[in-house]
C-alpha cells in the first residue's frame, strides 16, 4: 500500500524530461545574473584600484610629498624597497611600508615649519 503511493508521487517527475530546461533557466540563469553584476559592480573596481595604488607605490621617489593611512603627513626622505623614510617635520623622520602611502600630494603641499 505504502510503495503504491510512493510511486504514484515520483511518476509524473520522472516523466517529465522537457522541464529541466526550464528548471534551468529558474534555478541556475539568476545566480550566473547575480555574479556578473557582483564582478562589474565590485570585483573589477577594486582591482582596478589596486593596481592603480600598487603603480602609484612603485613610482614614488625621494622628493615626494605624500599622506599615509594613519593621517601623516610628510616628504620622502629616504626609500627602499619595503619601507620609506618620511620627515616629518624639521628633523623628524619616521618609517612607514610602503603600502601605507594612500596618496602622493601635489609639491609644496607640506610645510615643514
Amino acid at each position: 500500500m505504502f510503495i503504491s503511493s510512493a510511486f504514484a508521487q515520483t511518476a509524473p517527475a520522472a516523466a517529465a524530461g522537457g522541464d529541466m530546461m526550464s528548471s534551468l533557466t529558474t534555478n541556475v540563469l539568476p545566480m550566473v545574473a547575480i555574479f556578473a553584476v557582483m564582478y562589474f559592480v565590485m570585483i573589477r573596481p577594486q582591482m582596478k584600484r589596486q593596481k592603480e595604488h600598487r603603480s602609484m607605490v612603485e613610482a614614488l621617489a625621494k622628493g615626494d610629498e605624500v599622506a599615509t593611512g594613519g593621517g601623516l603627513l610628510g616628504k620622502v626622505n629616504d626609500l627602499n624597497e619595503q619601507f620609506l623614510f618620511i620627515e616629518i617635520a624639521n628633523g623628524v623622520v619616521v618609517q612607514v611600508q610602503r603600502s601605507a602611502v594612500v596618496q602622493v600630494l601635489p609639491k609644496g603641499t607640506v610645510g615643514t615649519k
